[in-house]
């Protein structure tokens, strides 16, 4: 497996590889990474569809990337994907799979032109005093110091900042900054999350630096990442042959380690109660999903909190049996291990009647029945003392949504702390209670707040007590790596499986580790498309120092005359006018 760029590797199609006819594949877990692992196999490794079994403990595949109308409960989404043009090797896999919308048209046709059609932005991102405009006026205010600690980060080679919290490398004025505030809310980061963590994330999208105040960075399906993603990746691969096998748990997988050489050889499960499994010869693999964020959600409903649940964690429990096994499987309890730091609560709010949506309209400042982008990404209340942020994406966000409701998701980052209109904790409350502090902070009269709230609205809390355990401080070794040196017959998926360059908590990262794992044990002839080169390119990197300084040029304190030799002196190399281009340094 080898990394490529351009489109003489974009554009190729592999031969098919040697001895593929006589292999077979079993993927644990039917996530984002799974299914687009299968689909790779398929399509660039040329394997029979039928050669492939899909083990899931739950009734439906897709994970993570969930949506569902619950029975009396109403819709729930645990959680929203944010893209960009730059997911490789996701819209490598999904320019070959049919929309279930548009005819003769792919999965990525039908993104690219929705987002051609209605580009998204925000035209406000943060509120504060019950909904008021907060006039952060999409700027990022950070003052020298805080530049200077984003610098540091930034150049910081990565074994420095290995186990290290963001709050022990960053200073409290980038803290108190816009753009730690649009950052943490966009992404779920906290105070003490890794430092590490941040500084990928700022190398891999400080081409986005520009949109992140007004979120025109992003890109989001038609409707809800079950139905726009998930469904139709599942579609093709039954239509493929691939066999799914759901309500069996894999509980152990047994492996024969021999100096260098590391083969899986057994696969234990418990479906539908009864125990089994599957030994595995030379001509099986073996591609498993370690870890889980959504791993014991636990929904609540209009009138029931959400518990928290601390109890066995199938998906934990089978990465810690698997890492006693070889120090090359990871650490587990490094990211499952620190529930209170790794849980956040989440809400759907259905609205029922045209009196909320009014309010939503009046902050957003576009009609949420439009069919067409509402608020453009989160919207932050930025003196809640639960850290709320609520979006509403384009509706209906379900197919099966009545025209005149609107689907919100909410989340708050401090769960533990009592609200600002409700007297409880976020993670205490029903839906109704959390319905109520949304409401306040949109700035629905006090008055009007309780029967809204109890008739106006039918809402789903979501408690997942893993949610962001992948930004826990880590080292090197904490995460396994895709395919483990020595490993012949299987490999890592998901967003606890190390891959180069890229950053977790994106669609991306998952479809990435199974394009890894495909082609390594298959030997497909093609290169995984590289993570984009912005960190590498110049005319980004000026770009976004730009904005960073909120599009303030440096003046330079020099007599008059000396400037004009100066500018004189820039505009005779190339490097004068990218200065000049991109409001480095102002012309006199």
């Amino acid at each position: 497996m080898y990394y490529s760029s351009g489109n003489y590797e974009a554009f190729a199609r592999p031969r098919k590889p040697d001895g593929v006819d006589g292999k077979t594949a079993w993927f644990v877990g039917s996530g984002l990474a799974s299914l687009a692992g299968a689909a790779f196999m398929i399509r660039d490794g040329q394997m029979a569809g039928n050669n492939i079994t899909v083990l899931e403990r739950l009734k439906l595949p897709g994970g993570a990337l969930d949506g569902i109308k619950e029975p009396e409960k109403g819709f729930v989404i645990r959680g929203g994907r944010e893209m960009e043009d730059h997911f490789e090797c996701l819209w490598d896999l999904f320019r070959s799979v049919p929309s279930i919308e548009v005819e003769d048209a792919s999965v990525l046709d039908e993104f690219y032109w929705l987002n051609k059609d209605d580009p998204n932005y925000s035209l406000q991102r943060v509120t504060e005093r019950q909904g008021e405009d907060a006039h952060t006026d999409f700027k990022f205010n950070l003052n020298s110091k805080a530049q200077k600690d984003i610098m540091k980060v930034f150049l910081t080679p990565r074994s420095e900042l290995e186990n290290k919290r963001i709050n022990e490398v960053f200073g409290k004025e980038f803290l108190a900054s816009n753009f730690w505030l649009y950052w943490r809310t966009m992404f779920a980061f906290e105070e003490w999350h890794s430092a590490l963590e941040i500084k990928l994330y700022l190398h891999r999208f400080i081409h986005h630096i520009k949109g992140l105040p007004d979120l025109s960075t992003l890109k989001f399906t038609k409707y809800n990442q079950y139905e726009s993603l998930v469904l139709p990746l599942y579609t093709w691969l039954l239509d493929q042959g691939v066999n799914f096998r759901f309500d069996t748990e894999v509980t152990d997988i047994d492996f024969d380690i021999a100096g260098e050489v590391k083969r899986a050889k057994r696969i234990h499960w418990k479906s539908e109660g009864v125990l089994g499994g599957v030994d595995l010869d030379d001509g099986d693999l073996v591609l498993t999903t370690i870890g889980s964020l959504t791993e014991n959600s636990n929904n609540g409903d209009h009138h029931t909190p959400a518990k928290l649940d601390e109890g066995p964690a199938p998906a934990w429990d089978l990465w810690r049996r698997i890492a006693t096994k070889d120090p090359a499987f990871g650490r587990p309890d490094v990211f499952g291990g620190h529930v209170a730091e790794t849980k956040w609560e989440s809400a759907t709010v259905t609205t029922l009647d045209a009196r909320i949506p009014e309010y939503i309209e009046k902050i957003c400042k576009r009609d949420p029945f439009s069919g067409r982008v509402v608020t453009g990404g989160i919207v932050t209340a930025r003196d809640s003392k639960w850290l709320m942020s609520w979006t509403v994406n384009r509706q209906p966000h379900f197919k099966q949504q009545p025209k005149d409701q609107i689907v919100v998701w909410v989340y708050s980052l401090f769960v533990d702390v009592p609200g600002d209109y409700v007297d409880k904790p976020m993670q205490e409350c029903t839906g109704e209670e959390i319905t109520q502090e949304w409401l306040y902070h949109m700035g629905v009269p006090v008055e009007d707040i309780p029967e809204l709230a109890a008739n106006a609205a039918k809402t789903v809390p979501v408690m997942m007590p893993y949610v962001t355990s992948f930004f826990m401080p880590r080292q090197a070794g904490d995460r396994p790596a895709v395919v483990p040196d020595g490993a012949v017959n299987f490999a890592f998926l998901g967003q606890f499986a190390e891959t180069t360059r890229d950053c977790i908590f994106t669609t991306e990262y998952s479809v990435r580790t199974g394009m890894e794992a495909a082609y390594s044990l298959l030997g497909i002839e093609r290169g995984v498309p590289e993570v984009f080169g912005s960190t590498y390119d110049i005319r980004k990197l000026l770009q976004a120092t730009y904005f960073l300084n909120d599009k303030k040029e440096e003046s330079v304190p020099l007599p008059k005359l000396l400037r004009r030799r100066l500018d004189k002196k820039l505009d005779e190399n190339e490097i004068g006018q990218l200065l000049h281009q991109y409001h480095i340094l102002p012309r006199e």
